[in-house]
């Protein structure tokens, strides 16, 4: 191999796969030792180096020059051949879990080959990459030549080569969607502050400006809400409700829950619980289908949000005082404060921080084991007696049913 050749060789695979050209000589020159150590010995000192401006070869062996063209020629050339190829097919995969690797989280464009299974195969250009059935939103489905949008969720090596996984059901996904569709957020006059999600359903975004001239959520929406409906469209349909973002909790709580009104929110520190009383008439739009607005409200704003009528807190109270007052050791002072830090059940004491009982009751450690001991007896028990009235009740309808 002539140095000119040397050279075309090197600047091909450089502009060919995107491989850096001195990590190609580095390969090269590895390659070349290794053919060499084949004819000299493994034992054998040996160097060869390729002049990255003229692409000749050097070499020495046990301190001894090599011939340039026994380097090239007569060193095992069918060696040197596959351990190059191997070398450059490294190379190759460490460029591109580098190059994708930068752009986990990020957006990108695609356009599907076809199916393997459960799985869409997606050509980003230089790599095929796998959107599986899990990271599909529910009830879409590609085809072959249709362009998809998706951000890079895992990169990680396979063998040889490089496994680039994409995902269309993460909350970043509608983040990134939201910093296309929107220049403001781009521009970093809105940000994005949380997002909870439940794919091809709903999904509540938090969002704040930094500019008071500037309408978050207004500039979300769009004239005619023309932002939102593109990204509305390319996550299926799946409804999006734009949350002010607010540091005090009880505002932020009280967004997320819109449409619903609240009354009032009770923030248990301790507990990490808020409790959002609203009216009867409220309930249902609260808590949502299936619980699907308080549980994305409680993810958006990071407490556990619990949604109550004043009547049910009252009864709640009443019911958890007196069932505190009865376990050995917590007097009903106790159980009234317990109470008002949100604990309103033998599950939320049995897993209370000893430190913070201690404190709160003046009680030695031996008697906080004790009482939490106790919760947890008493939370099993509820538990059992629960599951034995909910069979009891699927039982009667199943019996309702056949006398039908």
């Amino acid at each position: 191999m002539n140095p000119a050749d040397m050279l075309r060789i090197v600047d091909s695979l450089h502009r060919e796969k995107n491989i850096d050209k001195d990590v190609v000589f580095q390969a090269i020159e590895a390659a070349l030792v290794s053919a060499a150590k084949k004819h000299y010995g493994d034992a054998a000192d040996i160097t060869i180096n390729i002049d990255r401006n003229t692409g000749a070869l050097s070499g020495i062996a046990d301190g001894q020059a090599l011939d340039p063209e026994e380097i090239s020629g007569r060193i095992g050339a069918q060696t040197a051949k596959q351990v190059i190829i191997q070398k450059i097919r490294e190379a190759e995969r460490d460029s591109l879990l580098g190059e994708y690797g930068d752009q986990i989280g990020q957006l990108i464009n695609g356009v599907v080959t076809r199916s393997e299974g459960a799985a869409t195969i997606v050509s980003l250009g230089t790599i095929e990459a796998i959107l599986p059935r899990s990271e599909q939103i529910p009830g879409e489905t590609h085809h072959p030549n249709e362009r998809v949008r998706a951000i890079v969720f895992e990169v990680k090596p396979q063998g040889s080569r490089v496994k680039v996984v994409l995902s269309r059901t993460r909350p970043q996904f509608v983040q990134r969607l939201f910093e296309q569709e929107i220049p403001e957020i781009a521009d970093g006059v809105i940000s994005v502050n949380a997002i909870a999600r439940e794919p091809a359903h709903r999904s509540k975004v938090a969002v704040s400006s930094t500019d008071q001239r500037v309408d978050c959520v207004g500039a979300c929406v769009g004239v005619r809400g023309n932002r939102i409906k593109n990204i509305v469209d390319e996550l299926s349909g799946e409804r999006i409700d734009i949350v002010r973002w607010s540091d005090d909790a009880e505002t932020l709580i009280r967004a997320s829950l819109q449409p619903a009104e609240v009354d009032q929110v009770l923030l248990c520190d301790m507990i990490g619980r808020a409790i959002v009383l609203v009216r009867e008439d409220q309930l249902s739009l609260a808590i949502g289908r299936k619980g699907q607005n308080v549980r994305l409200a409680s993810k958006l704003c990071g407490w556990d949000i619990e949604i109550m009528t004043n009547d049910e807190l009252e009864q709640q109270i009443d019911r958890a005082v007196g069932g505190f007052s009865k376990i050995e050791g917590v007097t009903e002072e106790l159980a009234q404060r317990l109470v008002e830090q949100g604990y309103l059940s033998y599950d939320d004491l049995s897993v209370i921080e000893p430190d913070a009982l201690m404190e709160m009751g003046g009680l030695t450690e031996e008697q906080v084991e004790e009482i939490v001991n106790q919760a947890e007896t008493l939370a099993t028990d509820a538990e059992r007696a629960a599951d034995e009235e909910r069979r009891r009740k699927r039982e009667e309808r199943a019996s309702e049913g056949a006398s039908e």
